[in-house]
């Protein structure tokens, strides 16, 4: 069974879609922990950082440039946001298809909580 974020992308699952290319598709993340939080997954299936390819190198940054013209669309890039990816259970994935978080539209405060 595909997961949520490919049945997203089949068309399979409904999600505010922001933004499809060939490459990637960008929705806005049903539990968010900012004003603006979306998420960047690639249309093809990379379960995590540890599985993209010398060749996926493209694609990778493809959604870099993504999540920064969201931002920008958004009116979240003047006073700044982040980008976030989880990698395995310690990182805090919970979907196992490569995503990158656009989060922004208020102070997003430290990185990390110990």
């Amino acid at each position: 069974m595909a997961n949520i974020f490919a049945q997203i992308i089949n068309g399979e699952v409904p999600a505010d879609i922001v933004y499809r290319d060939d490459q990637v598709t960008a929705f806005r993340d049903i539990n968010p922990k900012a004003p603006v939080h979306i998420l960047i997954v690639p249309n093809k299936v990379i379960p995590t950082v540890d599985d993209i390819d010398d060749a996926d190198e493209r694609l990778v940054g493809h959604m870099v440039l993504v999540a920064r013209d969201l931002a920008r669309k958004e009116g979240i890039a003047a006073d700044g946001y982040r980008l976030l990816v989880n990698c395995n259970r310690h990182g805090g994935q919970e979907v196992y298809h490569l995503h990158l978080h656009l989060m922004g539209g208020r102070p997003m405060g430290p990185m990390v909580v110990a």
